[in-house]
């Protein structure tokens, strides 16, 4: 019988406040090549693809060709005006620290997200939490992000090459999200979904098993009650 067993996180949008400056280094970017981009139409259509799922997003949108070579270089000049503005715009969500915290006390945690690596690592080390995860699937990892359960998979694996007891199930992992492409992968993998409502309203994340406003107001052990209720 399942129960919560490991705990997969998100990371922009979950864990940093980060979305604001995904947004503004690919709007820069996008207006370099005559492409307007609203912050309406980023959250409605962009939000939790990776880098590159956004740029062809966006080259399709606007009927561009979206050959190899020119798709890197915009994602090349993309990531260095987000790493540019991360150094002087870092916020760690409220609550997530000690959340993230608590939870590895009790369960092993991986992140899967569609964020660049050393993105994420420059983030966690000024945060601190770096060493509170065991394992991070980034962009490079994959072939398919989300809403393919691919990144979900990914470290559910890795996880499991590292634990010496019983094999994670999908159906014994929690994963924490803000975006519809993250909640579908997640559970196209087999996996519950707690969604936060850090970047859409409560309203709006309703194909979660759970929702709530902030990780500040979430009690770990309520939820392992909640959505493993016959464990």
């Amino acid at each position: 019988m399942a129960t919560l067993s490991a705990i997969i996180f998100d990371f922009d949008g979950v864990i940093a406040d980060t979305e604001p400056l995904h947004f503004a280094g690919l709007r820069q970017t996008l207006a370099e090549i005559g492409i307007s981009l609203t912050e309406s139409d980023y959250y409605a259509n962009y939000l939790g693809y990776d880098d590159r799922g956004c740029f062809i997003a966006a080259l399709t949108a606007n009927q561009r060709p979206n050959d190899p070579a020119a798709l890197a270089q915009l994602m090349q000049r993309k990531a260095h005006a987000y790493l540019e503005s991360v150094k002087s715009n870092l916020t760690i969500f409220p609550g997530v620290r000690e959340f993230v915290r608590e939870a590895a006390a009790l369960y092993p945690l991986a992140i899967a997200s569609g964020a660049l690596r050393h993105e994420i690592d420059v983030i966690l080390e000024q945060a601190g939490l770096q060493k509170e995860f065991l394992h991070i699937t980034s962009a490079e990892d994959v072939t398919r992000g989300k809403p393919d359960p691919q990144p979900f998979l990914h470290a559910l694996n890795a996880l499991n090459r590292q634990q010496r007891n019983q094999a994670i199930t999908p159906e014994s992992c929690l994963v924490i999200e803000d975006s519809f492409p993250g909640i579908r992968g997640a559970k196209a993998a087999g996996m519950k979904v707690l969604a936060v409502a850090n970047t859409h309203t409560i309203q709006d994340l309703h194909e979660a098993h759970a929702v709530a406003q902030s990780l500040s107001q979430v009690h770990l052990s309520e939820l392992r009650t909640t959505l493993w209720p016959d464990a």
